[in-house]
């Protein structure tokens, strides 16, 4: 704080002065700060500094016409940087502000709106009114719009695909690079119910009467399914729109950019990649075909799914120790890849 005293007794000082001293020596001093500014365009000022330049600007109107290594502006917005530093202060001090929503609250918001896709904010709100929580419905209302972007839409496609999973199927492309830089396009059709694999196939040229076969084989039994799932690839035209509803199967498009609609094979396609593909490296069309042929076994009658709480498609038995001498064996699957485990009888 001495430098601060010294330049308020400084200033203190040159009010008792004459006239023509005072005026010589502002004169000499701005002289001086003009050669140092042009030496030093930004000189660096101390906290002190700023200081007394925002005490000057509340107690001396005239101010700003004796600023020469600062601009008014700056002055400005060191008084402005002060004022929320100081509100910022007091508000934390005083500890103002709505209440924070506990993560209880924020967990049982989530929960009613997945368990009742037709819940609001308001009718969520007042359930919660009843349970003793206190909160407003425009609490509810924003943290619902961080929970689904897509507002109702998403948890009425959401409530769709559940109430009708035995009676939908989705079929989609995916490609698959091969040893001499070619592209095979591998065709599927998964069902919602039990994730199984109903058709699939591949091919390096995805020709319209193609895709229309691979439907017949898949829906030879036609009214299995209601309704099938697909994108707005240019493969899926009004050809193919037309054999489905012969199969009697309605075709619903996704929206665009919206893959998480068909999300079911979304997620086999995933799986595939990260089980199979991503380890190997194609040849051709034959060798893709067995390699998914292996996969497919293994994910019917081997892999366990967390959506089928922790059961395979086909179903797979629990298998007891006969045994207090028996083993757990692993029997390769998908060329070692995988591993299915099972109890066996010690030699």
């Amino acid at each position: 704080m001495l430098p601060v005293a010294i330049a308020v007794l400084t200033y203190l000082g040159a009010f008792f002065r004459s006239r023509n001293d005072l005026g010589f020596e502002v004169a000499a001093l701005r002289l001086q700060l003009i050669v140092l500014k042009r030496k030093c365009p930004r000189p660096c000022l101390r906290r002190t500094d700023r200081i007394i330049w925002v005490a000057l600007r509340r107690l001396w109107s005239r101010w700003s016409e004796a600023l020469i290594i600062v601009q008014p502006e700056t002055v400005v917005g060191w008084h402005r940087a002060g004022f929320r530093l100081f509100w910022r202060w007091r508000s934390r001090a005083a500890k103002l502000g709505r209440p924070t929503t506990t993560i209880e609250v924020r967990q049982l918001i989530r929960r009613m709106a997945q368990e009742n896709p037709g819940w609001g904010a308001p009718k969520i709100h007042g359930e919660l009114l009843k349970l003793g929580f206190e909160l407003s419905e425009r609490t509810v209302s924003r943290y619902l719009a961080r929970l689904f972007p897509n507002g109702s839409a998403a948890k009425r496609w959401l409530a769709f695909l559940k109430n009708h999973r035995e009676v939908i199927a989705g079929l989609d492309f995916f490609t698959v690079p091969t040893l001499t830089f070619r592209v095979l396009y591998c065709f599927f059709v998964i069902a919602h119910n039990r994730r199984q694999i109903l058709h699939f196939n591949v091919t390096d040229h995805p020709t319209t009467d193609w895709v229309v076969q691979q439907l017949r084989e898949t829906f030879s039994d036609c009214g299995a399914y209601r309704y099938t799932i697909l994108d707005r690839d240019d493969k899926f035209n009004d050809e193919v729109l037309t054999m489905l509803k012969f199969c009697g199967a309605t075709p619903i498009r996704t929206s665009r950019q919206s893959p998480w609609q068909n999300g079911i094979a979304e997620r086999w396609v995933g799986s595939s990649r990260r089980e199979l593909l991503d380890h190997v490296i194609v040849l051709n069309e034959a060798h893709l075909r067995r390699l998914l042929r292996e996969y497919v076994s293994y994910y019917h009658q081997d892999r366990t799914h967390d959506a089928l709480s922790k059961e395979t498609p086909e179903g797979r038995p629990i298998e007891a120790r006969p045994s207090a001498v028996a083993e757990v064996v692993g029997m390769p699957r998908v060329g070692g890849l995988h591993h299915r485990y099972q109890w066996s009888e010690a030699a």
